[in-house]
């Protein structure tokens, strides 16, 4: 959906992911984004998606309108990134 400038996932289980394109850029999960210390960090970038591929059967790897092209988001790192309130709190 790049329309409304989100990345929309729907997953196995039926539920769905939105992320809007400066939500998901500020959290690349490249070397260069969040260095090599483990902590994660939001980055502030142009969030202009020019394209975005799959790579394998694992993970997306947007191009950002700046060309940065190195961030590789597994599934399960977009899965814990969820921004939406049943993610964001504790399950019942």
């Amino acid at each position: 959906m790049v329309e409304a400038r989100l990345v929309r996932i729907e997953w196995s289980d039926g539920h769905v992911s939105e992320y809007p394109f400066a939500y998901l850029r500020g959290w690349c999960p490249c070397a260069g984004c969040q260095g090599h210390g483990g902590e994660r960090r939001f980055v502030h970038a142009d969030s202009d998606l020019a394209r975005i591929g799959v790579v394998g059967r694992y993970a997306l790897n947007p191009v950002w309108g700046d060309g940065h092209e190195t961030g590789i988001y597994a599934y399960g790192y977009l899965r814990e990134l969820c921004p939406c309130a049943a993610c964001a709190s504790p399950p019942a």
